[in-house]
C-alpha cells in the first residue's frame, strides 16, 4: 500500500496495525511532502527529518512484535508553542533558542500514544494575531490560495493538515487560534475545555485563555487526536472531568436546540458580518433544520465581556516575552502589547479573572433554553498574505476584530468550540463554530459529525499546483 495524503488519522493508524503500511513509508512520505512545500507553503519552523525516521523505524519494530496504541508510528506535527525535547520553542519569534530538555505535557502523551512528530509548525509572534507571517520565518501561505493566510496564529498546522503534509496536527486557541486557521483552510478545529490538553510546562498559557486543541480534515481524525493528547500534568490547575470524544463521533446528537447567533459579541471598534459569509452561515443553519433540530436567532447574553479579555491576553503576552532572547528583536506592536500587559497585570487582572465566574453564571443560563450556539467563526474570508504586516499595533487590532470578532469569548469562558466548514467565498474557505457550555466535547462532536456526514466536507482538496480553487455554493 502506498502512502495517499488522503489517508486521515485513523485511516493511517488502522492501516499501520493491520500492516497494510510501515510507519517508516508514512513518515518519510510526509517528509518528503514537508519538503516539497517548504519553500511555497512554508508551514514548518522545525522539521525533525533524521529523529522522526529513527522514531518511525521503532514504531515498526513495536508494531511488529505486536504492540498496539492509538497512533503507533503515525506521523503528526505540533505548533511552535509547544516543548518538543530536543528542539526551541520560539513561539514565531526572532534570536537563538535553546532546545528544551523535555516534551511538553500534550507532545509527552502523544508520544505516549505512539505518535511521530515529524516537526513544529510556524504561528506568529508570540501567537497574537490571525495571520501566520513574520521576519523569523517569512509568510506561511493558505493552500486553496497562497496569496492569502492560511489564519493563525496555528497557521502553519492548518496549511500542513489541508495540504495534505501530515493527516492532523496540534495547535492552540487563545483567541481563536484554532478555529479561525481551521475555517480559512477547510479543516476541523477543535478547542476543548479549558485542562483538557495540557499546556504545560504553563499550567495557565496567557492567564488561562489559551488552551491547546486539533486540527483535522474529519471530526473522527480531530477527536482521535484530542483522545490522544488529553491528559494533565500532576501540577495542572484546570483538570476537567473526562470524555471520549471518539466514541462521541458515531452517537446520534438527539434533537437539539440550536441559537444561530450572528450578532458579534461587543468590541471597542466596528465589527461587521460580510453577507456573504454570513449566508454560508445560515446556510448551515438550514441544514441543521433539516436535520430535525430547532433553530432560532438568539444570541448569548455576553454584556462588555471584551473588558475581560485584555488584561489576560496582555499579561500572557508579557509573561512569553520574557523568555525572548532580547526585546529589540520582537515586532513593535508586540512590545506595546507587553508594556499595556505589565500595567494590567495586577489589580486589573484580577478583577477580569473574578468576573469569569459571572460570565459563568450568566452564559450558563442561555444553555437552559439552547443547547448548542452557532456562529460564524470569522467575518470575512482570510486576507491577503501582508495585509496586516506593515500596520501600527491600532490599526492591527482593528483589522482583526474586524475581520475575527466572534472566537475569543469562548477562551474567556474556558468552555468548547469546534470551527466546521461552511463552504467558499470567493474560492476562499469560511468556517462557523459549534459552541457549548462546559465539558460538551462529545455533544459538540457528534453534532458536526453528523453534520460532517451530510455535507462531506472532507472528500473536497486544495487545488494541486497549476489549478486554481473551487468557487463553491456549500
Amino acid at each position: 500500500m502506498t502512502p495517499d495524503r488522503a489517508a486521515g488519522l485513523v485511516e493511517s493508524a488502522r492501516a499501520l496495525a493491520e500492516g497494510e503500511m510501515t510507519s517508516q513509508a508514512l513518515v518519510a512520505d510526509a517528509l518528503a511532502r514537508i519538503e516539497a512545500t517548504q519553500g511555497s507553503l512554508n508551514a514548518f519552523r522545525v522539521v525533525r527529518a533524521e529523529a522522526a525516521l529513527a522514531e518511525a523505524r521503532a514504531a515498526d519494530e513495536r508494531l511488529a512484535s505486536g504492540e498496539r496504541l492509538p497512533l503507533l508510528g503515525v506521523p503528526v506535527a505540533v505548533k511552535d508553542d509547544m516543548d518538543v525535547a530536543g528542539e526551541p520553542t520560539a513561539f514565531g519569534c526572532r534570536g537563538e533558542f535553546p532546545p528544551v530538555a523535555e516534551d511538553g505535557e500534550a507532545v509527552r502523551r502523544l508520544r505516549a500514544a505512539g505518535a511521530v512528530i515529524v516537526g513544529k509548525t510556524n504561528t506568529c509572534e508570540l501567537g497574537q494575531w490571525p495571520f501566520t507571517e513574520g521576519p523569523a520565518f517569512g509568510a506561511t501561505r493558505n493552500p486553496w490560495d497562497p496569496e492569502h493566510t492560511p489564519g493563525g496564529s496555528s497557521g502553519g498546522s492548518a496549511a500542513a493538515v489541508a495540504a495534505g503534509l501530515v493527516p492532523a496536527a496540534l495547535g492552540s486557541d487563545g483567541a481563536g487560534s484554532v478555529r479561525i486557521p481551521a475555517s480559512w483552510t477547510h479543516l476541523i478545529g477543535i478547542k476543548p475545555q479549558r485542562g483538557r490538553i495540557s499546556t504545560w510546562p504553563r499550567g495557565e498559557s496567557f492567564k488561562g485563555i489559551t488552551v491547546n486543541g486539533t486540527l483535522a480534515r474529519t471530526v473522527a481524525d480531530a477527536a482521535l487526536l484530542l483522545d490522544a493528547a488529553t491528559g494533565n500534568h500532576p501540577r495542572d490547575p484546570h483538570r476537567p472531568p473526562a470524555v471520549d470524544a471518539s466514541a462521541a463521533v458515531g452517537r446520534d446528537p438527539g434533537r437539539l436546540r440550536i441559537a444561530l447567533s450572528l450578532k458579534p459579541p461587543f468590541t471597542a471598534v466596528p465589527a461587521r458580518l460580510l453577507p456573504e459569509v454570513r449566508a454560508k452561515v445560515v446556510e448551515l443553519a438550514a441544514r441543521l433544520a433539516e436535520l430535525g433540530h430547532h433553530v432560532e436567532e438568539a444570541d448569548p447574553p455576553y454584556g462588555r465581556i471584551g473588558l475581560t479579555f485584555v488584561p489576560r491576553a496582555t499579561a500572557g503576552i508579557a509573561e512569553w516575552a520574557a523568555d525572548v532572547p532580547s526585546p529589540a528583536l520582537l515586532d513593535p506592536r508586540t512590545r506595546s502589547a507587553v508594556r499595556l500587559g505589565r500595567l494590567l497585570g495586577g489589580p486589573p487582572l484580577r478583577v477580569a479573572r473574578r468576573a469569569e465566574a459571572v460570565l459563568h453564571r450568566r452564559i450558563g443560563r442561555f444553555y437552559e433554553t439552547y443547547d448548542v450556539v452557532l456562529a460564524p467563526t470569522t467575518a470575512a474570508p482570510p486576507p491577503r498574505i501582508g495585509a496586516l504586516a506593515g500596520l501600527g499595533g491600532f490599526a492591527t487590532d482593528r483589522a482583526m476584530i474586524a475581520a475575527c470578532p466572534y472566537a475569543w469569548p469562548w477562551n474567556v469562558l474556558g468552555w468548547p468550540g469546534v470551527n466546521i466548514p461552511a463552504g467558499f467565498v470567493g474560492g476562499l474557505p469560511v468556517g462557523g463554530q459549534l459552541l457549548g457550555p462546559a465539558h460538551s466535547e462529545p455533544l459538540l462532536i457528534s453534532l458536526a459529525a453528523q453534520l460532517e456526514s451530510e455535507l462531506r466536507w472532507h472528500e473536497l482538496w486544495p487545488p494541486q499546483q497549476g489549478e486554481t480553487a473551487p468557487v463553491a455554493t456549500g
